[in-house]
């Protein structure tokens, strides 16, 4: 296993999930507070944006403890999954006529945590 790759794995997560939490958050967020959604749909919508904040925090926690404690490789297997299946999505809408996805971070962030995590533990 190559923890280097690992941590950086991790450590991208846990950058894009701070961005994202925050930075992206407030954006988000100023839209949605002015659009004509229900209020329901709206708080909805900001959990559903904050889930994704939740899933780099975990990830990148659970790449972080697999790069300090390699036999707990086998807990980096499912968020590498997740990470690689999250890529694919955004890819996927992307090119099904939600072309703006293709030009946001995520499936960027997704895909490169889930590269080099797979290399790191290969």
């Amino acid at each position: 296993m190559e923890a280097s790759l690992v941590a950086a794995a991790g450590i991208i997560a846990l950058a894009g999930a701070l961005f994202h939490g925050v930075v992206g958050g407030k954006i988000y967020m100023g839209h949605i507070k002015v659009s004509e959604l229900l209020p329901l749909t709206q708080s909805l919508s900001l959990v559903s944006w904050q889930m994704f904040t939740v899933f780099l925090v975990v990830s990148g926690a659970t790449l972080i403890c697999v790069a300090m404690e390699p036999d707990l490789a086998l807990l980096a297997y499912t968020v590498l999954v997740g990470n690689a299946l999250g890529a694919a999505l955004f890819s996927l809408l992307g090119v099904m006529g939600h072309a703006r996805l293709l030009k946001l971070p995520g499936m960027y962030l997704m895909g490169l945590t889930a590269l080099l995590g797979w290399l790191g533990i290969a």
